[in-house]
Formats: C-alpha cells, sequence, structure tokens
C-alpha cells in the first residue's frame, strides 16, 4: 500500500538550495559591466604600441585606461554609465567624432553591443590613421552569424589571452564558476592591412606582477 507522509518544517527543495547560495548574482551584470585584469592590458602594450593618443570609450572604473596611463599614454576615458571614472553620460555609439587617435577597449556584449562598438571604432579608426584593439569573447571569432563579417575586417593580429577573468570581485565576490570558462582573445586592427590575420598567444602569467611597458611611439605593421 502506497503512503504519504508530511514531515513538519520541511522546506521545498528550492528554497534549501536558496539557503546554501552564498550570494545573488545576475546571470548578466548591469550596464554589461566586466572589468578587464590589469594584466591583459599590459600583455597588449607588450606586443603593440600606439603612436598617440588613445580612446577607452567603456573606461568603467578605469580598468584599462590606468594601465594605459602608467605605460605614458595619453588616455580619454568616457563611458555611458558614471562609475566614478573618466568622463560619464557619453554614449559611444552616438559620439559624431573619434577623441583620439586609436581606441583600445573590451566592449559591452549584450544585445549585439560589442558588434555596434567595433564598427563604430573602425569607421573612427579609418579616419583618423590609428589601430583599434578590442578584447574580445573567444567565441565570438567562430560565431556563423559573424564569419563573413571578420572576412570582410579581418585584424591585422589577434592574440589569445589565456586564465583571465573580466569580473568585478570587489562588486559581487569570485565570479561563478560558469563565467570562469569565458576565454579572451584581443583582436587588433592597423590601417591598411590587407590578408589573413596573424595569430600569437599571450599568458596572463607573464603579466600579473606589476610592470610597465613605456610608450615608445612605435607602432607594429
Amino acid at each position: 500500500m502506497m503512503t504519504s507522509a508530511i514531515i513538519i518544517g520541511a522546506q521545498p527543495r528550492n528554497a534549501i538550495a536558496a539557503k546554501l547560495q552564498p550570494r545573488s548574482i545576475p546571470r548578466r551584470l548591469p550596464n554589461e559591466f566586466y572589468p578587464t585584469p590589469p594584466e591583459a592590458t599590459r600583455a597588449l602594450l607588450s606586443v603593440e604600441r600606439f603612436d598617440g593618443s588613445i580612446w577607452e570609450p567603456a573606461c568603467g572604473e578605469g580598468a584599462i585606461a590606468q594601465v594605459l596611463s602608467v605605460a605614458g599614454h595619453k588616455v580619454v576615458s568616457t563611458d555611458l554609465v558614471d562609475y566614478g571614472f573618466g568622463i560619464s553620460g557619453v554614449d559611444f555609439l552616438k559620439e559624431l567624432r573619434p577623441r583620439a587617435k586609436h581606441i583600445v577597449t573590451n566592449p559591452p556584449y549584450g544585445s549585439g553591443l560589442a558588434d555596434a562598438f567595433a564598427n563604430k571604432a573602425l569607421s573612427f579608426a579609418e579616419q583618423t590613421g590609428g589601430s583599434v584593439a578590442m578584447l574580445l569573447n573567444m567565441a565570438s571569432l567562430s560565431h556563423r552569424r559573424r564569419t563573413s563579417w571578420w572576412k570582410d575586417r579581418p585584424p591585422a593580429r589577434l592574440y589569445a589571452m589565456d586564465d583571465i577573468v573580466c569580473w568585478p570581485s570587489h562588486r559581487y565576490g569570485p565570479p561563478p564558476e560558469y563565467f570562469t570558462k569565458h576565454r579572451y582573445v584581443w583582436a587588433v586592427w592597423t590601417p591598411n592591412h590587407q590578408g589573413p590575420s596573424a595569430f600569437w598567444w599571450l599568458s596572463a602569467a607573464d603579466f600579473r606582477q606589476h610592470q610597465s611597458f613605456p610608450n615608445t611611439n612605435k607602432k607594429r605593421r
């Protein structure tokens, strides 16, 4: 005979799971705020040179901009949201004129924003004769909707960046496990580049200790 019982004080399974969760983190963080660890920008500066001013149009709290400044670059830092750094209230996608010769950024990803940022940055670079460097999710290189875009606008160089996590631990604590599996690549477009992209690897561990790469005003071709 089948029997059933009600256990006094029992809680639904999902309620127990909720109590076991140390914190509540949204699947997508507000305003796509995923700051770049300094070692990622240091790694970029170890292989690329920028001869002139740099615009960081998604500066957040200055994660990329501050590393660039330490290396001796003049940096224009803007963001749509006020994070207490740079010039806030600036919508990069609505800007009419470039604010510096080069653009270096980790663009927002959601809702096609990274694609829009890349197109806008490349249009500005055509005006200034500058370079564009963007830290992107590695998966974007093989997304079926982007294949033709990459073929039409191949970067001069791609740098696979190992072992970095773009996550605001100071705001949300350690990143959730699923987020640590993301992999990143620096895509660098330079003026007048033609042909396929060169590909190389960069290790974050080599750049975690503070080091400066002075601006020599010499840019790789």
